[in-house]
């Protein structure tokens, strides 16, 4: 069963905002320096359990590692044991060759079941409540477009557009937890991702609102989207699937009027910096312009999250 003393990173529940600001910080240490770090994790291994796909995740936590004098072993869901063996057992076996594990899945339960079990750290990838390792990056990258200081996100402004869900919840926990206010200016929750208990602490904090009026977009420091359209809408080819033509023009009826654009934030007086965790969807959440304008801070967001990956690593591994 699980060693008490491990700490993990599912969510941030039981993080403080201490702690958050002490990974946030030492980010921003190795970013400006990564030599001094180059060696710290030398005959350290990270294994990186992908039930879900990605992109960024594994670029930063792969290249992190090995930034750090570590190395990285990759493991598909589909291609392993895992597909067809007991979870239980297979991640008992998979903990005994590393010190740290990355686990990005399709369910949360699978990394809370993984951590009952747990011999070494476990850090949630991604799964359908939470996304820490994002929203972490994002801190890191607004932190850093307000001069660097942690202390500079309180009652600073974040305005989330779009489908509240993983993303979305991550990123309240983080922001609340620091002082920063957040909106979720969205139409409607992704049932899967609701965290009743989140929304409670959010709410205590004083910090936190839901709305549907894009007036909130008038004082926000930063805005914020995620993508709506699910990627198993579309064939090969670019094409609505037709099983998934009704949801797929639902959702377009619905969030349209909350795509993130020039014309949108110009309307409401808006100078907000513009924000998305990636992969973009041109054209139905955020449109081409926004990317492209000079306060799109999106490819800034992606790169942080390799400097945030690897402050992670080196927390869980009780080297800060």
């Amino acid at each position: 069963m699980q060693k008490n003393k491990i700490k993990h990173m599912l969510n941030f529940k039981d993080y403080s905002s201490e702690e958050i600001r002490k990974i946030i910080e030492k980010a921003i240490e190795i970013k400006r320096n990564p030599e001094r770090y180059s060696e710290i994790l030398k005959n350290k291994t990270l294994i990186m359990l992908f039930q879900k796909t990605s992109t960024r995740t594994r670029l930063s936590f792969e290249a992190a590692m090995t930034q750090l004098g570590g190395h990285a072993i990759f493991l598909d869901w589909r291609t392993t044991q895992f597909r067809i063996a007991e979870f239980i057992d297979e991640i008992r076996a998979v903990m005994r060759f590393g010190d740290i594990l990355m686990f990005r899945a399709l369910k949360h339960e699978l990394l809370e079941e993984a951590v009952k079990f747990a011999s070494i750290p476990i850090i949630n990838g991604l799964c359908n409540k939470y996304h820490p390792c994002q929203a972490l990056g994002d801190m890191l990258t607004m932190v850093e477009e307000l001069g660097g200081n942690v202390d500079s996100m309180k009652g600073r402004k974040l305005v989330y557009l779009g489908i509240a869900n993983n993303v979305s919840n991550s990123l309240v926990e983080v922001c609340t937890k620091l002082g920063m206010r957040i909106t979720l200016c969205t139409p409607e929750k992704d049932k899967d991702a609701y965290d009743a208990d989140l929304e409670a602490r959010a709410r205590a904090t004083g910090l936190y609102e839901e709305t549907t009026d894009l007036n909130c977009l008038s004082d926000a420091d930063f805005v914020y989207t995620d993508t709506w359209i699910n990627m198993e809408f579309f064939d090969e080819k670019g094409n609505v699937v037709p099983e998934f033509r009704e949801e797929f023009e639902r959702r377009k009826r619905l969030l349209m009027p909350y795509q993130l654009n020039l014309e949108l934030l110009k309307r409401y007086g808006s100078k907000a910096k513009i924000m998305h965790d990636m992969p973009m969807h041109a054209g139905y959440e955020i449109s081409r312009d926004a990317i492209e304008s000079e306060n799109s801070i999106i490819f800034k967001q992606a790169e942080n999250r390799l400097h945030i990956q690897k402050s992670i690593i080196l927390f869980l591994l009780g080297k800060i």
